[in-house]
């Protein structure tokens, strides 16, 4: 069976946690071997640098769209992608940047068409500080692709929820939950004290470690604010870069700023980090905090227990369905806005319980370790990518009427 997978990102150009799952996916999908629902033969298609890589095949922007919103440019390298995928059983497209090349590949060479939700446009209403108007036009896209969609992948049962809850005239039936993965060979827990020094983390302090973008989504600084009401003794790791806006990376800066002048121990990453240090700055985490107010899944959280490190994540999304209360770590309630923003309705309150689940775990060592024990069990066991690949090369099956 031919499948295309079209993404934004694909190796090396991997930014967020969609990229992380197609290279994942697609590395599983080709081991896949007869009885698993394999063999597949995933070529992708993604935006950006050549690469080279068997059955991958990059695409540009148009040069007559060199100077029109990043919006419109992204469907005309949509538009790039449609004709090669002529030839295809299915094609499966992930993010609203490639979801308009899946559907009009669909309609044109008639062939059923695969969605993954990785986040949800109206769910996110602050891209409109990014994107302007495009903003606009990205949202058409994602409703126009999920009501056409052969099938809709949510990556957690959270998510399923909020795509039936925002396009309430989906099918149900249509809408699957497969889950994000983590190779947990890949990451690991990494001991490199050299390494830490150099990053400036004190290995011989309790820490918290933030991994993310800058952006509302990950909710930086909601934790900034928290990180005031934590004991002098507990580091901050902030391993943060890529601003949506100038607006939110200002507000940042200013948060990180007043903090470092009122205490020691914050430590800002504002690099994008190898792998290996990551998986260095993780393992020697005595907490990770996922402090999202909008989180489908969280590739990150799955990434910090496979280092062995304990996850205190807030009860939004899905990130209640990988991180155990009191097994891997601690949740973090919080009462939010129905405005589609995620903002908490009582933002002192919220970081007064993130600080609180946060102190309760870095000043209590053997517990975190307890936690990342299991967390990093869990992870190996319930997320594996094999596992994930036979459910969604059985979905291809499916939709393409192939019977395997």
């Amino acid at each position: 069976m031919r499948v295309d997978i079209v993404t934004k990102e694909y190796p090396p150009e991997v930014y967020g946690g969609a990229g992380v799952h197609v290279a994942e996916l697609v590395k599983a999908l080709r081991r896949l071997g007869v009885g698993e629902g394999g063999p597949v033969d995933a070529r992708v298609r993604a935006f950006g640098a050549l690469r080279d890589e068997r059955g991958t095949r990059s695409y540009g922007v148009p040069d007559a769209l060199r100077d029109a919103n990043p919006a419109v440019q992204t469907l005309g390298t949509d538009l790039e992608i449609v004709p090669d995928i002529a030839g295809a059983d299915v094609v499966h497209s992930h993010t609203w940047y490639a979801n308009f090349a899946g559907h009009v590949a669909s309609l044109l060479h008639g062939i059923p068409h695969i969605v993954t939700a990785h986040s949800l446009e109206p769910l996110r209403p602050w891209k409109a500080e990014q994107l302007g108007g495009g903003y606009a036009l990205s949202s058409f896209v994602e409703r126009t692709a999920f009501a056409s969609a052969a099938a809709v992948i949510a990556v957690s049962d959270g998510m399923r929820s909020d795509i039936l809850r925002t396009y309430p005239d989906l099918d149900p039936r249509r809408v699957r939950v497969i889950y994000n993965g983590i190779d947990v060979q890949a990451w690991h827990p990494v001991d490199d004290p050299t390494l830490l020094a150099t990053l400036g983390v004190d290995a011989s302090r309790p820490s918290v470690v933030f991994v993310g973008r800058i952006t509302r989504q990950k909710g930086l600084p909601h934790l900034l604010r928290a990180a005031r009401m934590l004991p002098p003794e507990v580091q901050l790791i902030v391993c943060a870069g890529a601003p949506d806006t100038p607006q939110i990376m200002a507000e940042v800066t200013e948060l990180v700023q007043g903090l470092q002048a009122e205490r020691d121990g914050v430590v800002w990453i504002d690099r994008m980090l190898s792998r290996h240090e990551l998986c260095t700055v993780l393992t020697a985490a005595t907490v990770f905090v996922c402090p999202s107010v909008y989180e489908p899944l969280g590739i990150v959280n799955l990434e910090a227990m496979a280092c062995g490190a304990a996850v205190v994540g807030t009860a939004t999304g899905g990130i209640p369905e990988v991180v155990l209360d009191g097994v891997t770590g601690r949740l973090v309630p919080i009462d939010q806005a129905d405005d589609g923003t995620g903002t908490p309705r009582d933002p002192e309150r919220f970081a007064a319980d993130l600080a609180a689940a946060l102190t309760e775990v870095a000043c209590d060592p053997e517990r975190a370790a307890a936690y990342g024990r299991a967390g990093r069990e869990r992870a190996a066991t319930d997320f594996g990518w094999d596992q994930i690949a036979r459910q969604t090369a059985a979905l291809y099956a499916e939709v393409s009427g192939s019977g395997r």
